[in-house]
């Protein structure tokens, strides 16, 4: 052990514990270097060292003992004699002494460095070990210690306690044996029982300020137990295991995650223990009583200026710390009131609360149709006073409120509650009530088709999953026809299904075929005008369905539900069919409480002379064999039309700008539709080869088209050069598709068909004679022939364009410049999902009207019922329709923009043209 060469004298000794055969041999010293054991430090210098200074350093040597001072402690009173050990300076120090330490460093510098090296890592391992080891049995046994000494404190306290409790009775004993002989006075017994209670509440007193301090000190203790033991943990880099401070604050902030109310009940237990301590605390320090100490604790907390009223310095010491801890207590309180606060607003803010509703509709996902779909259903429940209508997006509610703010319509009472969900998770499902809606619509996504009917059949999975089950039906809008038929099996019965893309495409080639039939879809479809409508009319039953169609005056009935099949709807039934119990009537009306059947009118005879009611021949049909469904095949017969009923068909010249995914059903139902030897165009930017792979690829057999030939043009529908090179100006229909390549985006699709819709006016128009492009109709517009409009105007008399238009806002700039006879737009899809929502038996009507078999929405000349002038109620002509099977819906006079679907004052008779027009349900020719 090696000093400064600063330091005291006293410093620089040397001291020698000798034994005491060494004391008692003292004076021999032949034998004292046998027995001797030496130890010598050396002091540091702080000059220089010399240039030996390298060299181990010298083996410490023992100082002989003076015989003096071995007399000194030779006393035989001393068991063990104290060594005395003398520390040397290096200036002391004899020669020999020096050659002495020399000696003994070359010995140890001999020794093997290779077994040093090899040794030292594991006595160092070994010593850690073991000074960790000891310092866990000195904490452990320090934890003993202070446990005992606390219990055994405790154990004391009480059995004086009980000693106390003991004399006490003992005295009162004594007291009332010495009252008795009246050797004590009355006053005396008194202030003794008074002493004696004031000492055994003094010693309850103490005993509770003791419990109330060691209580206070345990956390602390454990606190800095388990920090002192991490540190050791951590101290070990070998070691990788999780020091205890963070086990614990994992342990509570898991504890607090969990479970919801951990907080608030760690604030309650906190505040009753604080109240616990400070009432005992209280209890030591006061006279008064532990119920009393305990209240005024709860004051001190709830009211920290309380406190100002203590006397004496142990109460107002204990106050003040109740005050501080309750200054604590409540500032905790506050934050977590404040955080449920915002939590809760939040909550509110962003859609994740839940709705309590029901009766309501539920549209789940957002898309362009929304818009008009809100419009649709705030209209159906205008009636009613308004409705409730939820929507649940994956988007955040303050931008779907925002976004349904800036739609320019009346929602009508209607209220629209939006939500922050996902309709593939149940719970989000619940928090908007699916169980209790009478109807859910699920829009399809924007983007790729297969991806968004995808996403539909999960969400018809989620919906079949809920537990409650389902109150009303599941109206799945899906972007490919052919995914129909899985989401039917998945959903069961409760689905119904709107192929937006089909009815798109089925509605362009109706309409192309016949102008002026999308705007009557529109009065159809849409519930601002007249809408189909089912409902049971007892006072009907066993009336013929001739009658029955001039029954309603202020409705058209157009088919009947047969209770006897299932509740079938059959449109255009046989004017003998009666009416049956159970049957239910289809009409076309305003609303569904402004109509009601009425008296026979008296109508004149209705007959016409080139109309005949064909009579029917008998026939015998054979079933061999039967199947599960032979009542659906028995059916009420109803003849084909005579061929002299049919209009004749001429052959047609239709062109397709664009492709759509579903291009071959398109060729399908124009196959069936156009007369033999028409043409189909197919004008788009995809190659030839690519397009016939396609088309064979989608199901279409081109050996099997009879009525069509497509003829086939490459190139860009909006660059110039290349629609001229198409005879623009001799093709009766032009229907402009919404490319596939842009579809994605509405805005961009209907930017690509108003380009090409301008660039083909304009083409015609500068192809057209000047003497044909004069010849214009009245209702046009108000623009000058002159103008450029006006002469694109002028253009649209000879060929018909069918412009398929995804976004609204554009269908009424085009509306708006009649440039295009007739516009299409998503803004029908959604019409028919907002009315099979209501309704999902229209869905039925619907899909028969879309269909290529069965019935059809058709327009007439009016030179089929009536001669040019003649006077007829409209009763009348629907009685003349009905001799070629058809039932008039509405009509549409010369003069005329728009058509009139179901007219009132049927009855009154007014004069016809032959240039007026009549809307009728038929059988497909």
């Amino acid at each position: 052990m090696s000093l400064d060469s600063e330091s005291s004298p006293s410093s620089a000794r040397d001291w020698f514990f000798p034994s005491p055969s060494f004391i008692h041999s003292a004076s021999s010293p032949s034998q004292s270097p046998n027995f001797s054991r030496k130890f010598t430090t050396f002091p540091r210098h702080s000059r220089p060292s010399p240039p030996d200074w390298r060299k181990p350093p010298r083996t410490p040597s023992f100082r002989s003992v003076s015989s003096s001072s071995s007399a000194s402690y030779g006393d035989h009173k001393y068991g063990r004699l104290r060594r005395r050990v003398d520390f040397t300076p290096r200036s002391e120090r004899t020669p020999k002494y020096e050659e002495e330490g020399s000696v003994l460093e070359k010995k140890r510098g001999v020794s093997n460095p290779v077994s040093v090296e090899k040794t030292a890592s594991g006595e160092m391992g070994c010593r850690i070990a073991g000074q960790r080891v000891k310092i866990r049995w000195q904490m452990a046994f320090s934890i003993a210690i202070l446990i005992t000494a606390f219990g055994s404190l405790v154990h004391k306290n009480f059995s004086l306690h009980n000693q106390v409790v003991d004399l006490k009775g003992q005295i009162s004993a004594l007291n009332i044996r010495l009252e008795a002989c009246n050797l004590l006075d009355h006053l005396d017994t008194i202030s003794i029982l008074q002493e004696n209670d004031h000492h055994s509440s003094k010693g309850l007193k103490n005993l509770a300020l003791i419990f109330s301090i060691a209580l206070l000190s345990i956390p602390i203790f454990v606190f800095k137990s388990i920090d002192y033991m991490s540190k050791l943990r951590s101290s070990d880099n070998s070691s990788e295991k999780v020091s205890l401070n963070k086990q614990l604050e994992y342990r509570i902030d898991a504890f607090l995650s969990v479970h919801p109310y951990a907080k608030p009940l760690a604030l309650l237990v906190a505040t009753l223990m604080l109240i616990w301590l400070g009432g005992l605390a209280l209890f030591g320090v006061t006279d008064d009583s532990l119920a009393d100490c305990l209240w005024l604790s709860w004051t001190f907390i709830a009211d920290s200026g309380n406190h100002a009223n203590s006397e004496g310095m142990g109460p107002r010491l204990v106050s003040v710390s109740i005050s501080f801890g309750g200054m604590l207590i409540f500032a905790m309180m506050l934050g977590l009131v404040s955080d449920a606060i915002s939590e809760k607003f939040d909550s509110l803010r962003k859609g994740r609360s839940e709705v309590v509703e029901q009766n309501h509709t539920l549209i789940l996902g957002w898309s362009d149709k929304l818009g008009s779909l809100l419009n649709q259903l705030a209209i159906a429940n205008e009636s009613l006073g308004g409705g409730i209508v939820v929507v649940m997006a994956e988007r955040d509610k303050e931008e779907m409120e925002l976004d349904i703010a800036k739609m320019e319509f009346d929602f009508r009472g209607t209220s629209v509650i939006c939500r922050s969900g996902s309709p593939l998770i149940l719970a989000d499902l619940k928090k908007v009530s699916v169980s209790k809606a009478r109807a859910i619509v699920v829009l399809a996504e924007d983007g790729n088709a297969d991806q968004s009917d995808a996403r539909a059949l999960r969400t018809v999975l989620s919906l079949t999953g809920v537990k409650e089950g389902l109150r009303g039906h599941i109206v799945v809008e899906l972007s490919d026809l052919d995914n129909e038929v899985l989401v039917k099996l998945v959903g069961g019965e409760l689905v119904e299904t709107v192929v937006a893309h089909d009815v798109i495409g089925r509605l362009m080639i109706q309409c192309a075929r016949q102008p002026g039939l999308a705007q009557i879809w529109e009065d159809i479809l849409g519930f601002e005008n007249c809408e189909f409508y089912i409902k049971r009319w007892p006072q009907l039953d066993g009336m013929q369905f001739e009658d029955v169609l001039i029954s309603f005056p202020d409705a058209i009935p157009c088919g009947v539900k047969v209770a006897s099949r299932g509740g079938k709807i059959i449109l255009n039934p046989d004017d003998s069919y009666v009416l049956q119990e159970g049957d239910e009537v289809l009409v076309i009306a305003e609303d569904d409480d402004s109509y009601s059947p009425g008296a026979l009118p008296m109508v004149k005879e209705a007959s016409f002379m080139h109309i005949a009611r064909p009579a029917r021949k008998p026939q015998k049909i054979l079933l061999c064999g039967w199947r599960r469904d032979v009542d659906d095949m028995i059916v009420v017969w109803r003849g084909n039309l005579p061929r002299d009923f049919i209009v004749p068909k001429s052959t047609e010249k239709i062109l397709l700008c664009g492709w759509r995914r579903d291009m071959e059903d398109m060729i399908l139902v124009l196959d069936a539709f156009l007369a033999p030897e028409s043409e189909l165009w197919m004008f788009n930017d995809v190659l030839e080869n690519e397009r016939e792979k396609k088309l064979v690829d989608g199901g279409l057999d081109l050996s099997r088209l009879v009525n069509i030939t497509l003829v086939h043009r490459e190139g860009n529908a909006v660059i110039r050069r290349h629609l001229e090179s198409l005879p623009l100006e001799s093709f009766d229909s032009i229907l402009i598709l919404a490319d596939e390549s842009v579809e994605d985006s509405a805005i961009q699709a209907d930017s690509r068909s108003l380009a090409t819709l301008l660039l083909i006016r304009d083409i015609q128009a500068k192809r057209l004679p000047y003497r044909e492009a004069t010849v214009t109709r009245g209702h046009r517009g108000s623009f000058s022939q002159s103008s450029w409009i006006g002469e694109m105007q002028q253009a649209s008399v000879r060929s018909v364009i069918i412009s398929e238009i995804l976004d609204p806002r554009t269908k009424n700039l085009l509306s708006m410049s009649k440039i295009s006879d007739y516009v299409l737009s998503n803004e029908l899809v959604s019409m028919a999902l907002a009315m099979v929502a209501e309704d999902r038996q229209i869905n039925d009507v619907l899909e028969e009207l879309f269909a290529e078999e069965g019935n059809e929405l058709h327009i007439r000349q009016a030179d089929l019922y009536l001669h040019d002038g003649e006077e007829l109620s409209f009763y009348e002509i629907i009685l003349r329709a009905r001799q070629r099977r058809e039932i008039v819906i509405g009509y549409r006079l010369a003069n005329a923009e728009r058509a009139i679907t179901n007219p009132t004052a049927k009855s009154e008779r007014r004069r016809w043209s032959v240039r007026d027009v009549f809307v009728v349900i038929t059988e497909k020719e």
